[in-house]
């Protein structure tokens, strides 16, 4: 049997294992601010099930509707061809939240952008000027974008997407 330790040993080690509450919050605030963005890693993996599709209209709006969903599974080629996925890239310096009259589509500080709903005209000025064809309107005829919440990352059979943590500045 191993010896046990002494009261003095277990606080010694105690001590220094166990940074200060001061030392743990200049560490935290010391540390780069980050944000999770969905990325397209293995486009040649896709084989058109639209499981991505219908995670993420359930997950946004509670319906299973492909024309509800932020993103698109589009075929290259016709019926023998690839496919291709559309999604927001998280564009730096996003041409949808530019392009958009009322403020609707709003670029946050951390690089992020984000739908408001209630000022929404329904023009689609973002729609229009998404380079990539991520923003689509749906039944609501309002802009259905992606905030990259990942639900369709748990439900790709193929690993097709994953979410990347890009720095919140816009990267």
């Amino acid at each position: 049997m191993g010896e046990m330790a002494s009261a003095k040993e277990v606080e010694n080690y105690t001590k220094a294992e166990t940074p200060a509450p001061l030392e743990k919050a200049t560490a935290f605030a010391q540390k780069p601010k980050k944000r999770r963005r969905l990325k397209v890693a293995h486009p040649e993996r896709c084989i058109g099930c639209l499981g991505c599709m219908f995670a993420c209209s359930r997950t946004r709006t509670g319906t299973v509707s492909l024309q509800n969903s932020a993103i698109k599974i589009q075929t290259q080629g016709g019926i023998e061809g690839d496919f291709r996925v559309v999604v927001c890239r998280g564009c730096q310096d996003p041409p949808c939240a530019r392009a958009c009259p009322t403020g609707a589509m709003e670029k946050r500080p951390d690089g992020s952008v984000v739908f408001h709903k209630d000022r929404c005209i329904g023009c689609g000025s973002c729609e229009k000027a998404c380079l990539v064809g991520a923003i689509a309107f749906g039944k609501e005829k309002r802009p259905i974008k992606c905030i990259h919440c990942g639900a369709c990352v748990d439900f790709c059979p193929h690993g097709v997407l994953e979410l990347e943590e890009v720095p919140a500045t816009g990267g």
